[in-house]
């Protein structure tokens, strides 16, 4: 008996001195490029709050979204996000694939164990904040406290991109009286067009001296499927360089008026002693063209259309780098795995915390990319071949030395059976994922493209 309660004893000993769970705090942004922070490299761009972020924390370079089912990609970005699962796997994914018959089994987005469901089940207070047009509604409805924006447009146009979603969240980490640790999901509505920034952040830059992306073309060479979506239709063809400065040079603005306000959510938490046990999540649904590749708008499968900032900053994680694959659906997994909560079963989503925690340098040995019914993609760490099954053109990309994706080497007789082994990857990764899309067209549109009259 003796012998029991000093086991006891010690185990109560144990458990007070057990390290707390970490508060979770994710910051995500809509329509942000993955080369739109200073601290990973962009010359331009004032990020003094991200910057930090990827100062002390861990930064994924090759983090994407999956793709879309619609032109709105933000939403099933954010179902994919928050449910581990591609947009393959959703009842209502058929209407915009074509039809397609639905597979037995198939559950709407909100169905089942998801990244709310899960931390609330492992003690975590969760809290939800954001824009409400084309987002993860059904799921975000799991949210202990699920707020929205009360016009996404307003928001977006008053000049300080972000601010009341982060006066509302440095109000909730001051007040808050729950003894369990938080899990916080800011879900912003920036920098997505309308671009509006206050002068005192369109100041910081001299729009003449933005450099253009590298792969600035001024028309997309043939017609990739989504020519003419609204997206697109923001400027003008042909795109010229003054043009796309001034693009730019609001979409900076607003990333930086954006990155102030949640830096004033990072500051709150240290002045109430939270930052230390807080783990921050920082990333974005998916890139968008802003004049690459003579593109606009995030309806396309190229780099700075799918690829995402990731960053992790907070307990136990190690100030590194890494150029690994993974998908924005892996954070679901890898999240739960930090936090010791239970995770969804079935899902495609991997966690990738041997990555994060330098036991490993790779999570997954390439990606599928898909959108509607007019692209899909293939990547591994070297090469990167886009399909366009409606006008049946192939590009190949060595994105390894071409990571902005300026030299097609489909032409290429040498790549002529690396294209095709890919291909046939690429068709194997759609049987995973219950893509039906045929790859190839019987009667395939025009390749070539002209715009719509003024």
């Amino acid at each position: 008996m003796k012998l029991l309660l000093h086991l006891l004893a010690l185990l109560l000993v144990l458990t007070a001195h057990a390290a707390p769970k970490p508060n979770v705090l994710f910051l995500f942004a809509d329509d942000m490029r993955a080369d739109s922070i200073a601290a990973l490299g962009n010359p331009v761009v004032k990020t003094p709050a991200l910057d930090c972020l990827v100062q002390r924390g861990f930064a994924f370079t090759n983090a994407y979204c999956l793709g879309g089912n619609s032109a709105a990609v933000c939403t099933p970005s954010r179902n994919m996000l928050l449910s581990g699962k591609a947009f393959f796997r959703w009842k209502d994914h058929v209407s915009a694939m074509g039809g397609k018959k639905q597979q037995k089994g198939m559950l709407c987005p909100g169905e089942g164990l998801n990244l709310p469901a899960s931390m609330k089940e492992a003690g975590y207070a969760t809290y939800h904040h954001g824009k409400r047009g084309n987002t993860a509604l059904e799921i975000q409805a799991r949210f202990e406290i699920n707020k929205y924006l009360p016009n996404d447009e307003i928001d977006r146009k008053d000049g300080e991109p972000g601010r009341l979603i982060a006066d509302e969240a440095i109000a909730f980490v001051k007040d808050r009286k729950d003894a369990r640790p938080f899990f916080m999901y800011l879900a912003f509505g920036n920098p997505h067009d309308p671009r509006v920034a206050a002068p005192k952040y369109l100041d910081l830059y001299q729009r003449d001296a933005i450099p253009l992306p590298k792969n600035f073309l001024p028309q997309h060479p043939f017609d990739n499927g989504e020519m003419s979506i609204r997206d697109e239709k923001l400027s003008p063809w042909p795109r010229t360089e003054a043009e796309i400065r001034r693009h730019l040079h609001e979409y900076y603005a607003v990333i930086t008026g954006m990155d102030h306000h949640m830096g004033r959510i990072t500051a709150a938490l240290k002045e109430t002693g939270q930052l230390e046990n807080t783990l921050i999540v920082f990333s974005a649904d998916q890139g968008i063209a802003i004049g690459s590749h003579g593109l606009l708008g995030k309806q396309n499968l190229y780099n700075a259309g799918m690829n995402a900032p990731l960053i992790f900053a907070g307990p136990s994680i190690p100030q590194g780098r890494s150029a690994a694959l993974v998908y924005l659906l892996d954070i679901y997994p890898t999240l739960c795995e930090l936090t010791a909560a239970p995770l969804a079963a079935g899902i495609d989503g991997i966690s990738f915390k041997p990555v994060l925690l330098g036991q490993a340098k790779a999570a997954r040995p390439e990606l599928f990319f898909a959108y509607r019914d007019v692209q899909r993609a293939l990547m591994d760490e070297r090469f990167k071949l886009i399909r366009y099954p409606q006008i049946n053109r192939t590009q190949l990309f060595d994105v390894a030395a071409d990571p902005h994706e300026t030299h097609d080497l489909s032409a290429d007789t040498a790549h002529s059976a690396r294209i095709a082994e890919m291909m046939a990857r690429l068709a194997k990764q759609q049987r995973h994922y219950t893509d039906t899309l045929p790859l190839t067209s019987e009667n395939p549109k025009p390749a070539a493209w002209s715009p719509p009259p003024p």
